[in-house]
């Protein structure tokens, strides 16, 4: 009983979007589940990978969030339609400027809340307000398009298959790759953790986790072998969450942010310079956004002054379904990744069973409610 206990809890937000998944897809007769809905999927919600990422680490220093990021990625797209289509600049000059004047934004933006501490929330708002109006003076109110199709495959191809046959058996090949290096890792992780004495979960939790997870690579790698194979946003979004995983898990800047979102006092008289680790995360919350805005424009194959709106709240959301506290200090980047894909999946499955669009809302506002009022109970009981 006290196993099963565990395995639950350890393995809480996996169990529901297993059964989420299962619902939509008995729900609309199997279709969320067809190879090209998955790829859809993907391609709808990998903006709100990049951008759950970014506030992850905002939310990690002590529960503070980014109002500004559905209006830096309308600004950073109306910037890149206007340099790549009108223009005509070189694609990949305009990227990199794309991306510096998002460091910049950050920067900016930043430079008030860790330095000169106003709060994030105001500092964010204001930031809300201000790069949505500097986008719509870029492009006049007008929409830009199309962009050049060597910047749309950048995003929006597929990785070819170097085995040729009417299976894509690189999807395969990989996912067997991806799910032997992902049970590696896990093995020895724990290997070491017990070498060292530290606390671990129990070994029966573990080799469930290490199962489904393995299950989920193989299912997803069969349903893109059955489609057009791998997307190219897909290896874009897999180097992100790996690297920021890693960051934030085994370096020590990253722990600084826990740290931090633990105890900013504590933190500070310990030696940390917590005015540089926050500052350094709403840096890479633009510049991620920025990301996320080359992404959208691919996608959309345009540039409008409307781009990103409400994008702040779908990162938002993901992080705390993913598990995020919403105190800080407590939350990973696999959460967050599956908190997107639950929301993508929701949202999804709503659609394609013709839920009117103001009652989705609803349904996702009672989501994320029930997500934070999970976190803060729970973080009352485990004071208590």
């Amino acid at each position: 009983m006290d196993r099963a206990k565990e395995l639950m809890k350890k393995n809480t937000m996996i169990i529901a979007l297993i059964v989420v998944t299962l619902f939509f897809a008995i729900q609309t007769g199997g279709t969320l589940l067809v190879p090209q809905n998955v790829t859809n999927l993907i391609s709808q919600n990998g903006y709100v990978v990049v951008l759950a990422v970014g506030m992850l680490m905002c939310i990690l220093t002590g529960g503070n969030i980014d109002l500004s990021v559905g209006s830096v990625v309308a600004l950073i797209g109306a910037l890149a339609g206007t340099l790549i289509v009108n223009k005509g600049m070189n694609m990949w000059a305009a990227i990199i400027i794309c991306l510096a004047v998002g460091i910049l934004i950050g920067a900016v933006q930043g430079f008030w809340i860790a330095y000169l501490r106003i709060p994030a929330f105001i500092v964010t708002l204001a930031g809300m307000l201000l790069w949505r109006g500097v986008a719509l003076m870029i492009l006049g109110g007008l929409t830009v398009s199309p962009f050049p199709n060597s910047y749309l495959n950048l995003f929006n191809s597929f990785i070819p298959d170097i085995f040729g046959g009417s299976v894509n058996v690189l999807s395969i090949v990989l996912g067997i790759v991806v799910s032997v290096i992902y049970i590696a890792i896990q093995l020895i992780s724990r290997a070491k953790n017990i070498k060292k004495g530290y606390a671990t979960e129990s070994g029966i939790a573990a080799l469930t986790k290490i199962i489904i997870i393995t299950i989920v690579i193989m299912a997803l790698a069969f349903s893109l072998s059955n489609h057009k194979g791998i997307p190219t946003i897909l290896i874009l979004l897999s180097i992100i969450v790996v690297i920021y995983g890693y960051f934030t898990t085994k370096t020590v800047p990253g722990r600084y942010l826990y740290a931090m979102g633990g105890n900013e006092k504590a933190s500070k008289l310990s030696g940390i310079n917590t005015n540089k680790v926050l500052f350094l995360a709403y840096v890479n919350m633009a510049f991620l956004s920025a990301v996320a805005a080359l992404i959208c424009v691919a996608r959309f194959n345009s540039a409008a002054p409307t781009a990103g709106t409400n994008y702040e709240m779908d990162a938002i959301g993901a992080c705390y379904i993913g598990g995020a506290s919403a105190y800080g200090g407590v939350g990973s980047v696999g959460g967050v990744v599956i908190g997107a894909i639950f929301m993508g999946v929701i949202n999804n499955g709503m659609s394609i069973m013709g839920i009117d669009n103001n009652l989705q809302k609803v349904i996702k506002g009672v989501v994320l409610l029930a997500a934070v009022t999970f976190d803060v109970l729970s973080k009352k009981k485990s004071r208590a």
